[in-house]
């Protein structure tokens, strides 16, 4: 009779921890793909309940076809609808099946805006004027509003009074996040452009935020060093060692100036850079953005750019080592030297080979 009670008790535990595993699988797989907010416009065809969950397993916005498919019978969700959708990766299973029964929720006027990495103020205020009923004027005027700016300053966390400063070109420089944006129609106002790529910055740099506050850098000074980084770091998996380079210089009494030309380019307010630098421009000391005038030293005064988060990363945790210059070659490799022999032979080398394109 013993014998028979634990063979029992094992048996019931074994169907517990049975249960317990397939609710987990279950939760696990009607959870989020992943926390990318980007929506991707899909076509749901009519069909099969089995035809809709191949569609959404195919642009990866559910992780297992079978659970949602039980999904959708456990919960009487069998009446889904053809038509177009914005869908993203954040979104549950629950979330998704829940549109799909409500119908197609894209808008006919809503319009989409690309903001590429690396992207500047003035750039930014051409697409804004390019797709929307907003000016490029009333872009650059929206950022000389103090009260909307002190606003945006007490909102969010990474933005400091350091963005007041009156040597900086443009406030919002180095914060707006780059990525692609969706607003309802062309009538969007350049606050809630600003707003929704404020957000998403603040998204990135939120799963940062104990590295930058325990940075020797401020936050303002990182957002700065990732801007230059974006510009001259070529390929993303070279920008630690770029950054590298620049810290090295931060730190040293050698070296006092960053020397950057991306820096003296955005300080002639240039954006095309097969245009020569002239000896005006590049030692012109006046202009806090130059890092090639002898008496700039450090970084500039505010960012040159809106970087990736790659940069930012990059600018968060450098490479240690020992080197001082870097170069690119026309396929964008980076070498990193020592010293200014060093450079300049490797430039020399570059264009022996016709593989210097600066």
């Amino acid at each position: 009779m013993k014998r028979l009670k634990n063979i029992i008790l094992a048996l019931v535990v074994i169907g517990v921890f049975g249960l317990v595993a397939v609710f987990t699988y279950y939760m696990v797989n009607t959870s989020k793909v992943s926390d990318d907010k980007t929506l991707k416009e899909i076509t749901i065809n009519a069909g099969s309940i089995d035809s809709i969950a191949n569609t959404l397993k195919d642009n990866n916005l559910i992780k297992n076809v079978t659970i949602f498919k039980v999904y959708t019978r456990l919960n009487n969700k069998t009446n889904l609808k053809a038509g177009v959708y914005n869908l993203s990766e954040d979104m549950t299973v629950k979330d998704i099946v829940d549109i799909l029964e409500e119908g197609s929720n894209v808008n006919p006027n809503e319009i989409s805006i690309t903001f590429k990495e690396g992207i500047n103020i003035r750039k930014i205020a051409s697409l804004i004027s390019e797709n929307t009923n907003n000016s490029y004027d009333d872009v650059l005027n929206k950022l000389k509003d103090k009260t909307y700016i002190n606003s945006l300053i007490s909102k969010y966390w990474f933005l400091t009074d350091d963005i007041k400063n009156s040597n900086i070109y443009y406030p919002l420089e180095g914060y707006l996040y780059p990525n692609t944006y969706r607003f309802t129609n062309k009538d969007v106002t350049v606050m809630e452009i600003f707003s929704k790529m404020l957000d998403e910055t603040d998204n990135k740099l939120s799963k940062y935020k104990k590295e930058i506050e325990s940075s020797s850098l401020s936050i303002h000074e990182l957002i700065t060093l990732s801007s230059i980084i974006e510009l001259e770091g070529a390929k993303a998996d070279d920008r630690r060692g770029v950054a590298g380079v620049f810290y090295n210089r931060l730190s040293s009494s050698s070296y006092p100036t960053l020397g950057s030309d991306a820096t003296t380019y955005y300080a002639s307010k240039i954006d095309d850079w097969s245009q020569s630098l002239t000896y005006n421009e590049l030692n012109d000391c006046s202009n806090k953005y130059n890092t090639r005038c002898s008496t700039n030293t450090g970084l500039p005064v505010g960012p040159i750019c809106n970087p990736s988060i790659e940069s930012i990363e990059a600018a968060i945790n450098p490479e240690k080592h020992k080197y001082y210059y870097f170069v690119a070659d026309c396929k964008g490799k980076v070498y990193l030297t020592e010293n200014e022999t060093e450079h300049y032979n490797i430039i020399n080398k570059l264009k022996r080979e016709k593989n210097w394109c600066a």
